[in-house]
């Protein structure tokens, strides 16, 4: 049965191993417009916030201190810019960091 490489290192690697680049860096702008875009958040999207049922008529863009798509409601047809919850984006930015 093959070793794990992690098993192998010496004493003197482990902060090699575990303090690398891809740990501490933060994904790109880029990067998380991705992921949140993978949720669903995305041009003809629909997506439920804030106890409202949104479409999703743009892809997810940066937008002050976080990530924001445009939307519009079956009450209001007008385009309006709705900033995502804090929480799905440290969700999506945990997830962008552990799979690099």
């Amino acid at each position: 049965m093959p070793q794990d490489s992690t098993a192998r290192a010496g004493p003197g690697d482990y902060n090699g191993l575990i303090m690398t680049d891809s740990n501490i860096e933060s994904p790109s702008m880029s990067e998380v417009c991705a992921r949140v875009r993978h949720l669903g958040y995305a041009a003809s999207g629909r997506v439920r916030l804030y106890g409202e049922e949104f479409d999703v008529v743009s892809d997810p863009f940066p937008e002050a201190d976080g990530i924001a798509v445009h939307v519009t409601t079956k009450k209001d047809s007008k385009i309006r810019v709705l900033q995502l919850p804090a929480t799905i984006l440290q969700s999506v930015r945990g997830r962008v960091s552990r799979a690099a």
